[in-house]
């Protein structure tokens, strides 16, 4: 049987490389920071992960992690309400509620399973999300799984979202759902305007903070902290895959009784092995230092500040922003992988992103900042992306028929 599937799918391959969309995996020789080696050898440097703050290798991390597998063994080889459950994972419930001004949080494996884990549990048919058309595609997944009414906001527009308010009124229960920061864009939702639209209309809010728990914020805390809506939103979800560390593992943080609710209801979480204790304790070594220093956030938006400002006046096309996350938008697929191949060739390691993760004809090189760059990594990046623009150009006039 697979031998008739089999050319299907190798065709299926064929037709996704010859449209320039094909996602090659590099593979990283050393642990994740500001420069890493690929395989071969070559030291470049590293402007594509989400390590915003740059503590997947901070010593204190490491240490604690050191330690806690000497304390709390390597893995729970079972779920929570088993025999999964540990004080340090409750210790980190704990610390992400009071960090994020929330009553209760729940862990997850990861932040995918956690938004795959509230939908189904807290909506049904007599229920609407109202959803914004860019949230990550683990919304969307999550929502799929649910039998609720689903509506779609355009991007941030505030007049779409109270429409779809207007027409849900007869909902029994009606949640909102939104990235704090979309992924692919480095916007930020509104989400003052959003919570004043969900009183009026008695919805709930749902963010996913995922880019910017961390680092957004005074206090790091987020894009709930940020619009000073944090007693106004409902459901927090997120990762401690991303500036908390860069592991794995994520949460919802809400109210105490949606939580509660997510113990007895939620099946990613039922149904799926405990956070690695090792990871648990090093995130509360990373939530340590956030509280105790904003050094590094500060070094975060100089750094965000200062590639945006180069690249701008080297003529690149940048989304508008502040955040870390930095679009070098290209437009034609073929053409943003090409860049970041030879950005590589030039010790400059990006990915360039297009369809079906961004739409047709918006392709682009997701540039992401971090704390661990130093102002000469990000002069030397930009000055990478000068000559590489340059040789891409020269590539293409040559080509027959140019």
């Amino acid at each position: 049987m697979f031998d008739n599937v089999r050319s299907d799918i190798a065709a299926t391959l064929d037709e996704i490389r010859e449209a320039g969309l094909f996602k090659p995996e590099r593979v990283i020789a050393t642990p994740q920071n500001a420069a890493v080696k690929v395989t071969g050898g070559a030291e470049v440097l590293n402007f594509c992960a989400n390590n915003y703050l740059g503590l997947a290798d901070h010593p204190a991390v490491l240490a604690s992690a050191k330690e806690a597998l000497d304390r709390w063994g390597y893995g729970m080889a079972s779920v929570r309400f088993i025999c999964g459950t540990q004080d340090v994972h409750k210790q980190l419930e704990d610390r992400l509620s009071a960090f994020l001004g929330q009553e209760d949080t729940i862990l997850y494996s990861s932040c995918f399973d956690a938004n795959g884990g509230v939908f189904e549990t807290l909506l049904d048919d007599r229920d609407a999300v109202i959803s914004d058309a860019l949230n990550h595609a683990s919304i969307i997944d999550g929502i799929r799984l649910s039998k609720a009414r689903r509506h779609r906001y355009a991007n941030r527009d505030l007049a779409d979202l109270e429409k779809q308010l207007q027409d849900t009124q007869d909902a029994r229960r009606r949640l909102i759902v939104t990235d704090g920061v979309f992924s692919m864009d480095g916007y930020i939702a509104p989400l003052r305007e959003i919570c004043d639209l969900a009183d009026r209309y008695d919805a709930m809010v749902m963010v996913d903070d995922s880019h910017a728990v961390g680092f957004v914020g005074e206090n790091g805390a987020g894009t709930p902290e940020l619009h000073g809506v944090r007693d106004r939103i409902d459901i927090i979800t997120g990762t401690l895959g991303k500036a908390l560390g860069g592991a794995s593992g994520g949460y919802v943080s809400a109210r105490a009784e949606i939580v509660a609710l997510l113990r007895q209801r939620s099946r990613p979480y039922l149904f799926s092995n405990s956070l690695a204790p090792v990871i648990a304790a090093a995130s509360l070594t990373v939530l340590d230092l956030i509280e105790q220093s904003g050094d590094l956030r500060d070094r975060l938006a100089a750094n965000t500040a200062l590639f945006r400002s180069r690249m701008t006046d080297a003529g690149f096309e940048i989304l508008p922003g502040t955040h870390p996350i930095a679009p070098v938008m290209m437009g034609d697929a073929a053409q943003a992988g090409r860049l970041a191949e030879l950005l590589l060739d030039r010790g400059v390691y990006v990915i360039g992103f297009s369809f079906p993760v961004v739409p047709h004809g918006q392709a682009r090189i997701r540039v992401q900042l971090s704390a661990a760059h130093s102002t000469e990594d990000v002069e030397r990046a930009v000055a990478a992306f000068v000559d590489a623009r340059a040789a891409l150009a020269a590539e293409q006039a040559a080509q027959p028929g140019a």
